[in-house]
């Protein structure tokens, strides 16, 4: 492979008395014309590579044919009308709909039209108390930066300029008079990488200029917070604001709005644990909590008096994660065992009404609404199931299908299975592997091993019309529940924290170990995958491990363990991964591990494809610009390096649905191609 020259600077920075050169910091000036001309050479590169793949366009083709069907959201209500998703197959975005009484269907907002090329997508929908008003942000290339606009419903005119420079943020409706968002300020340099730190609430009142809105919480020294949200209660009762220095733990504040400047009272007043108001009646609160119980409970306070030391337990701690939702009257809680859906529905003095039969062995969501909902509406899914929806009526507690998924995939001829492994530690780890009915257990199926281990992050079961065309040709897909993921609670997060990440990585390594060992696979036809912290995931395995694998994915992945929390919002990450700066121990243990920093020369590394998109401004690009440069400078082996990288697209959120197929169909031509096959396995 004949690569672009990736010139080498001269930087470099001092921790704790070491130098540390970093040879591409000139990649991370996303605004610099050198820069778009790496990425437009690096792509030339990659895109004359994938166009010998002989069955790169049947791959494309058949991923088409796959997603070329129908798919209808659950209803909603909202005012006089009811809302829902679809599109038509191929569309780039799902369209919204309404149904009016008498049985009309319209169409709504069609996200496909904010943009000629797809890439401005719907990020979020909501109305006003009686539904006559709707506010929804959209995302432009892919941008967690959004704009919001405020329509009339009946009209569908535009009411006021649109909001701008909103990020990290809901829209929570105050009856019909205004909403709460949170955004930053406008950060000096380039807005896709420098640091976003002090998040603040904000009040709009329709028909007033944005530059009049009122500041809500998170503009003083004392309320400085890197994530900050605003809802209110369906009752419009109260304001209730959550502030974050991290991913993990909240501090959690109220505001009565039915008293004139009702004072802000302080719930929580630490980050040491994920609390959250899930509903109240009057002014009892109900709150969904980790606080001295990792697996959360949830417990009833006065609004009057909600310090901590009033609560009193309401649906107690069990051995199992909770979800806990509410509508029709009714919480639902729906329990992780070993990563698969238990629900069970209570009613609001706390007591068992039933558990809710699902339709079989995966993940299902929903159980969501207003409490006048008599129908509620979940989904259910795994692996090898595409997601049906399901109608159930509260008070009867009756499931039925109310949409069937239209997927184009026979799922009798395929199987899931749940193992149990033992990590290096000798930890027992949870995967689900899922193949076609009858494989030979020969070593040679081509395998692709997925894990994330971050953030308290579950991976449940679920559909994928991209892993379906996979499991087609033979495949076999396989989820790894890492530590460092929340399938068995905080204590299984924290596992896989700072001084202890490591842990998540021997996790997934003894899972390839696992495959191999079992005959699932081998090492020639085994590829790992992973994205964000999964893509730093399989950066570090393909780096401490280049010999387990024959093909490494990483996709928009965070590889440079000891800058990532100078870039936009990733000192929020911290808790996580602890930071270069904090001590000498942490640094050199941080260093250990960050991919772009072990890559060494004269190793052969398995054929890689990082994948990202020049407007990710969650996990800057820069950490897979500089992680496939050290690759391609130093890469000992025949076998490729590139870098895919995505034109006007962001970290995932709204992808159009023609760029996620091209994405797949490289990423799955690649795969085959670099592992022997010269036709697809199951032409």
């Amino acid at each position: 492979m004949k690569y672009p020259t990736t010139k080498r600077g001269k930087v470099s920075d001092i921790y704790f008395g070491e130098q540390v050169a970093d040879p591409y910091r000139w990649l991370e000036d996303d605004r610099s014309e050198e820069t778009a001309e790496w990425v437009s050479k690096q792509n030339e590169v990659t895109f004359d590579y994938l166009a010998q793949i002989p069955y790169r366009e049947q791959l494309k083709d058949r991923l088409e044919e796959m997603w070329n069907y129908e798919k209808v959201s659950a209803p909603f209500k909202r005012g006089k009308y009811q809302y829902f998703y679809r599109n038509n197959g191929l569309q780039n975005q799902s369209v919204v709909y309404r149904q009016d009484e008498a049985g009309n269907v319209e169409e709504f907002l069609d996200p496909n039209k904010f943009s000629e090329d797809g890439t401005t997508s719907l990020a979020s929908l909501s109305f006003s108390k009686d539904g006559s008003i709707a506010a929804y942000s959209i995302s432009e290339g892919g941008s967690d930066w959004r704009k919001i606009i405020v329509i009339d419903v009946e009209t569908k005119k535009e009411l006021e300029a649109p909001l701008v420079d909103v990020k990290f943020s809901g829209i929570s409706w105050f009856g019909n008079e205004g909403f709460y968002y949170s955004s930053y300020d406008k950060p000096k340099g380039s807005e896709l990488s420098a640091k976003t730190d002090q998040h603040k609430l904000y009040y709009h009142k329709l028909g007033t200029a944005q530059k009049s809105d009122t500041l809500v919480f998170g503009g003083t020294a004392a309320e400085k917070h890197r994530y900050v949200g605003g809802y209110v209660t369906e009752d419009d009762r109260y304001l209730v604001i959550s502030g974050s220095v991290s991913t993990s733990g909240n501090r959690l504040f109220i505001k009565d709005l039915s008293k004139k400047d009702g004072p802000l009272v302080n719930i929580v007043n630490h980050t040491d644990s994920d609390t959250y108001v899930i509903d109240n009646v009057g002014s009892k609160l109900y709150l969904v909590t980790n606080l001295d119980a990792p697996n959360k409970k949830i417990v009833t306070v006065d609004a009057e008096n909600p310090a901590v030391e009033n609560w009193q337990t309401f649906i107690p701690e069990t051995n199992h994660v909770l979800t806990a939702t509410t509508g029709g009257g009714y919480f639902f809680t729906e329990y992780m065992v070993d990563a698969i859906s238990k629900v069970s529905q209570y009613d609001y003095q706390g007591k068992k009404v039933r558990d809710v039969e699902l339709p079989g062995v995966g993940s299902s969501s929903g159980f969501s609404g207003k409490k006048e909902d008599k129908r509620l509406y979940y989904s259910f899914t795994n692996y090898k199931t595409p997601s049906t929806t399901y109608a159930f009526d509260v008070k009867p507690g009756k499931t039925s299908v109310y949409r069937k998924s239209g997927a184009k995939f026979d799922s009798d001829l395929y199987e899931s299975k749940q193992v149990f492994y033992p990590s290096k530690d000798g930890t027992k780890v949870p995967m689900i592997i899922t193949y076609k009915k009858g494989i030979k257990l020969n070593g040679k199926n081509p395998t692709i091993l997925y894990g994330y281990g971050g953030f308290n992050v579950s991976l449940t079961p679920s559909f994928s019309v991209t892993r379906a065309v996979w499991l087609e040709q033979g495949g076999i897909y396989a989820v790894a529940n890492l530590r460092g993921g929340g399938e068995y609670g905080k204590a299984w997060h924290k596992a896989g924290t700072k001084m202890q990440k490591q842990n998540v990585f021997d996790d997934f390594i003894t899972a390839a170990e696992f495959l191999i060992k079992e005959q699932y696979t081998s090492s020639d036809f085994l590829a790992i995958n992973g994205g964000s912290n999964g893509g730093l995931l399989v950066g570090a395995v393909m780096t401490q491990r280049p010999d387990l694998m024959k093909v490494a994915l990483p996709a928009v992945g965070v590889l440079d363990m000891l800058r990532y929390h100078t870039f936009t919002s990733g000192a929020g990450w911290a808790y996580d991964y602890g930071t270069s700066e904090q001590n000498k121990e942490m640094f050199a243990y941080l260093k250990s591990y960050s991919p772009v920093h072990n890559v060494k020369k004269g190793v052969k590394y398995p054929a890689t494809m990082v994948t990202t998109g020049d407007h990710d401004d969650r996990v800057v690009p820069a950490h897979s610009f500089k992680f496939a440069a050290e690759l391609q400078a130093k890469q000992a082996g025949q076998t490729p390096t590139l870098i895919r990288i995505e034109t006007n697209a962001g970290h995932g959120a709204g992808t159009p649905i023609s760029k996620t197929i091209e994405q797949y169909a490289d990423i799955y031509g690649f795969t085959l191609f670099n592992m022997g096959f010269e036709s697809l396995p199951n032409q």
